[in-house]
């Protein structure tokens, strides 16, 4: 048996290595998925948060197009309130001459 120790040295070296780099592919692989996986979430995540920034400027274009509404509007009534306190003042005139 002394003279064949060296071949089972050999077959367990090679078998070592075999299993090594079998054990080598598994792990590569599980970081692949755990990677991928991890990714997606990410893509995820930041696809709602893109969704949330595309509803806050839709909203804020809303509140811009409403401000210009009610700007808009005052401005029709402070011309409004102008004229008629320009036809006020000229009723109190003739009331006054009366």
């Amino acid at each position: 048996m002394g003279e064949y120790s060296w071949v089972y040295a050999l077959i367990g070296t090679i078998l070592g290595i075999v299993l090594s780099y079998v054990a080598f592919l598994r792990n590569t692989k599980r970081d692949s998925n755990d990677e991928g996986r991890e990714t997606g979430q990410v893509l995820t995540e930041l696809g709602y948060i893109k969704g949330g920034i595309d509803d806050l400027k839709q909203e804020q274009r809303r509140q811009q197009e409403t401000n210009i509404e009610l700007i808009t509007r005052l401005t029709s009534v402070e011309a409004s309130a102008k004229q008629a306190h320009k036809r006020i003042d000229r009723l109190e005139g003739r009331e006054e001459r009366e």
